[in-house]
Order: C-alpha cells, then sequence, then structure tokens
C-alpha cells in the first residue's frame, strides 16, 4: 500500500444517518490530542505521512489543564530532534539531581555525577501548546470538540472513525488507527475484551495536589517520606510550586482548607535545618487516585494504543507523559518502516517492543511508591522501609539504579 495524497474530503449518503455524512481520507487516524497524539502527528508530518487528529475536549482545554512537568532526557531530546524544544529549551528547568528527606535529614541523587544526564522541569500543558502551534503551523488536520467518537472496521484493510461536530456527522477512512485518547477513552473498549489481558493494582492511597503561587523552596525536587505520610515538592516555574501530599484516595476535599494544607506540607517536607517552605495563594487543588496498570497487547489488527489508552503508572516516578512518548516514537517508525519499504513487521512487533519498557517503568513506578508512601502495617514493615531508603541514599549502585530510571531509559 503506497503513500496517499493529503487527507481530501468528499461527502456520501448514509441511510442509516438519514443526512449527508463528511468523508476524509488519510493514512493515519490519531483519537486524542494529548502528548500521544501531537508528537506521533508530528512524527509523522515529519516523515511525509498524513494524519488527522480528533480530540472531544476544546483548545482551551487542553492548553491550560496542568498535569505531569518533569521530562526525562530522551524526550527532551525527541522534542529537540523534532523542531519544537525551541520554548522548552528557553524556560524549561533543568535538574542534574533530586533530594530524598526522611529521618530529619535530606539526601541528594546526583543525576550528572551517577548517569551524566538531566531532567527538565517543563509543564506538559506547555508541550501541548508547542505541539498544537506546530501541528496549525504545518496545515495539519485537528478537529476539537468533536462528539460521538466511534471506531470501525480496524479488523480490516479499512479502518473508519466517526464523529459529530456542529451536528454534522463525519467519517474518516484510514490505514491505521491509533488510539491515543486516554485511560477513559473510547479505543481500547472497542477492541475484543476476549484479545485483552489487562493486568492491575491499585493503591490504597492517593495524592493531594495543590499548585501554588509561591517561588519554589528548592532548586530540585524533593521527595519526603515521613511519620505522617509522603510529600512531594516539585516546581512549574520559578513563581508557581506544584505539591503533593499522601491522603486516601477518596479524600473530602472540603476537610483541607489552606492553613491545614500548608501545616501538613511544612509537617512532611521539614529537616532537621532551618529550611522551610514557600507559602503563597493556591491556585489549584485536587485529589488523584494512585493506580499501575497495563493492558497486552497493546495492538489489534490496525488499531495501535499509546499512552495512558494502553497503560497507566502511579506518578512517583513521573513517567507516565514519558512513557507516552516512547509508545509514539516506537509506532512512527514503524509507520514510516510501513509507507516506505511496504514491510509489516515493525507493526507486528510493535506491543512487543513497548511492553518491554512499559513494564520496566512500571516496576520503577511500582518500586518508587512503595519505598516512599506511608503503609500501614506493622512495626517491623515500616523498619524495613527506611531500612531500603537508607540503603538507595548511601550506596552508590543503588543510587545509580535510581537515577538511570528517573532520568529515563534509552529510546528503543
Amino acid at each position: 500500500m503506497g503513500l496517499r495524497k493529503h487527507p481530501d474530503e468528499f461527502a456520501s449518503y448514509d441511510p442509516h444517518e438519514s443526512k449527508q455524512v463528511t468523508q476524509i481520507r488519510t493514512q493515519v487516524g490519531i483519537v486524542g490530542a494529548g502528548p500521544a497524539g501531537l508528537v506521533l502527528a508530528h512524527l509523522l508530518h515529519l516523515e511525509g505521512i498524513d494524519s488527522v487528529v480528533l480530540e472531544n475536549r476544546s483548545r482551551q482545554h487542553c492548553e491550560e489543564r496542568i498535569r505531569a512537568g518533569v521530562l526525562e532526557w530522551g524526550t527532551v531530546e525527541l522534542l529537540n530532534q523534532m523542531g519544537v524544544g525551541e520554548r522548552m529549551q528557553r524556560e524549561g528547568l533543568i535538574h542534574y539531581g533530586i533530594e530524598i528527606r526522611f529521618g530529619g535529614r535530606g539526601h541528594r541523587i546526583d543525576f550528572k555525577d551517577l548517569t551524566g544526564r538531566a531532567i527538565t522541569v517543563y509543564g506538559q500543558h506547555e508541550i501541548i501548546k508547542d505541539l498544537i502551534r506546530a501541528r496549525l503551523e504545518s496545515n495539519g488536520q485537528i478537529f476539537f470538540e468533536v462528539e460521538d467518537v466511534s471506531v470501525h472496521q480496524f479488523d480490516t484493510e479499512y479502518p473508519s472513525i466517526r464523529y459529530r461536530q456542529d451536528g454534522n456527522t463525519h467519517e474518516i477512512r484510514c490505514d491505521f488507527i491509533a488510539g491515543c485518547d486516554g485511560f477513559h477513552g473510547i479505543c481500547r473498549p472497542a477492541i475484543p475484551t476476549d484479545a485483552l489481558t489487562v493486568y492491575e493494582r491499585v493503591y490504597p492511597f492517593g495524592w493531594l495536589g495543590i499548585l501554588a503561587e509561591a517561588a519554589p523552596s528548592s532548586e530540585e525536587l524533593i521527595y519526603a517520606y515521613n511519620d505522617c505520610g509522603f510529600a512531594l515538592h516539585s516546581m512549574r516555574s520559578p513563581q508557581i510550586t506544584r505539591l503533593y501530599l499522601q491522603c486516601s484516595p477518596d479524600e473530602d476535599l472540603a476537610k483541607w482548607p489552606e492553613d491545614r494544607i500548608w501545616q501538613e506540607l511544612q509537617t512532611r517536607l521539614a529537616d532537621d535545618s532551618d529550611w522551610r517552605l514557600n507559602e503563597g495563594p493556591i491556585l489549584q487543588k485536587g485529589v488523584t487516585g494512585m493506580r499501575s496498570f497495563v493492558v497486552e497487547p497493546m495492538q489489534y489488527s490496525r488499531m495501535f494504543l499509546a499512552g495512558d489508552a494502553a497503560h497507566i503508572v502511579p506518578p512517583t516516578g513521573a513517567k507516565g507523559l514519558n512513557l507516552a512518548v516512547a509508545d509514539v516514537r516506537v509506532l512512527a517508525r514503524a509507520l514510516k518502516h510501513f509507507y516506505s519499504l511496504g514491510r509489516t513487521n515493525l507493526l507486528d512487533q510493535y506491543s512487543v517492543t513497548c511492553l518491554r519498557r512499559v513494564w520496566r517503568v512500571q516496576r520503577f513506578s511500582w518500586w518508587m511508591t512503595s519505598m516512599l508512601h506511608r503503609h500501614e502495617g506493622n512495626p517491623f514493615d515500616q523498619r524495613r522501609q527506611l531500612a531500603e531508603l537508607d540503603y538507595v541514599t548511601s550506596s552508590r549502585a543503588a543510587s545509580q539504579s535510581l537515577a538511570e530510571n528517573y532520568v529515563g531509559l534509552p529510546m528503543e
């Protein structure tokens, strides 16, 4: 199957709709305008492969929704190679380590010394802005605020995606469908249940996260283990701090006024020095439950799942966005291989290739979560947990393992 020309539109009549259906032809139909969908669309554009992106939310929502902000070195490298990293290079905060606090003391994990690499703090919503701008500047097709999206015939050579917009029905006819529509999207549920195996772990705690108008109190992220529970100090900019504290997954936010939140954060992040957390107006707060989730395989015939549609990791290791980018890098390469050489071997191996990284990242995220959160258990378990933290922060080999995983495993 050769390359098609730029997507074109034509009208047909569907007796089930009793009205005209506008049809669009393209090579790859992408459901979801999150990091996975937009990175994939731009990678395909750079290879001359046409795609259409659908998103059920507004452009404003996508560009303003505060999510992850820690980028592995490989993600940064890829965004720069794609030509969308200029603003990230200018505004992103480069970190060469993190701090782990427990027992009243801080212990720095030196990424530069241990791996020669760094992470970059740059909000996911900022990446989305950069990618949407690049998509529109390249005249790529992206449709926001679409409704009733559904995928069809992806087990044949003629997949299609249907949606409604402004009261009209549209159909995208494509060669492949990329399901980049998140954990609650429509693509994964469209696959026959007996074709998938689900692996899941639900954790007995969540994160109460806030965005505060306060200068970060540290140049690097601080992960804190405390008898009261885990806490994390992060940031989004030199003026905005991102903070989290361990709570119940069904925590009632009404019971957490600003004063209580700051008091609890001060307690959990404290050390034996005179360090104190900067406080300021809370701009946003919410509770996020924590789970590990993987579906296998990540493909079914001509539909491929990527990002949160295929896997969820607890946020402790800062891997969700990075794992989504790694998925679509593999998919883009496989699609290039197909369209340039007519071979399907890389597409056939997509799931196996991605899952090797997915499970390694799941292991790391589970380990970080288990090591740093307060568990309801007997005193033996709590003493063992402290021993593990002591080992990780005092052994170069253990620190290097943490650093290698945190800055990001090599891209496939």
